[in-house]
């Protein structure tokens, strides 16, 4: 484990590093990087000794925040050149359900329109918005919370970038199922209709791209209860 120091050293020399190379070129050779990029290899060599999915997640957890130095200096002052690092750590911290670091590095990756490794066949931008999404509707179908406000970033990032009509469609059907469970267990909150009619909003457009995308049974609820709502203030 490092430092405090040495944290903060190596926070300020990859910012120094990635603010010093131009896009569209790469970080190899820097030094940060290189010494990062030999400890994600260490890494991936412990993934691989992992079988379990859940397991390699976990493992990813506890590896990450060697790593949030780097990731933290890098976003602080670079200029978009190519970075395999940073690039697999946003896949990790979607693995490790840390949607909020993911989206973090993901806005940066999708600004400076960084490649991604060849292992990965989707766009960054499908990725993000269909793997945040999947993180959801798996919390959600476990009858556990999801933030809808991560969702709503995840769509913000991504919304012109061109990706399946299914990968969109789930990230609207999460955001809608989210809200709806939200609204059920908030039934005196004051925006309880409005949280309703932006579910609808979301399932509609989920229904609308992807026919079977599975929001046609919550979208009825919806409708219930939004009836339901109406015929009590009426």
């Amino acid at each position: 484990m490092l430092s405090p120091a040495q944290r903060n050293q190596l926070r300020k020399r990859a910012a120094l590093e990635s603010a010093a190379v131009e896009p569209a070129m790469s970080m190899e050779g820097a030094t940060a990087y290189e010494h990062q990029l030999m400890a994600l290899n260490q890494d991936r060599l412990r993934l691989k000794q992992v079988q379990s999915q859940q397991g390699k997640a976990e493992l990813k957890r506890q590896l990450i925040p060697a790593y949030a130095p780097y990731i933290e200096g890098v976003l602080a002052a670079g200029k978009g050149a190519q970075d395999e690092v940073l690039t697999t750590l946003m896949v990790w911290c979607i693995d490790a359900g840390d949607y909020a670091q993911a989206l973090a590095i993901g806005a940066y990756v999708l600004e400076h329109s960084l490649k991604m490794p060849d292992r990965f066949a989707r766009t960054t931008g499908c990725l993000l918005a269909e793997e945040v999404a999947n993180g959801a509707l798996n919390k959600l179908k476990a009858s556990e919370d999801f933030d809808s406000s991560v969702l709503y970033t995840a769509m913000e990032l991504t919304a012109k970038h061109d990706m399946p009509d299914e990968a969109r469609a789930k990230l609207h059907l999460a955001i809608g199922k989210a809200l709806l469970v939200y609204a059920e267990a908030n039934p005196t909150d004051e925006l309880y209709a409005v949280t309703l009619d932006q579910a609808r909003i979301n399932l509609v457009r989920a229904i609308d791209l992807h026919s079977n995308c599975g929001g046609k049974k919550d979208l009825e609820k919806v409708d219930r209860l939004l009836k339901k709502h109406a015929e009590t203030i009426g």
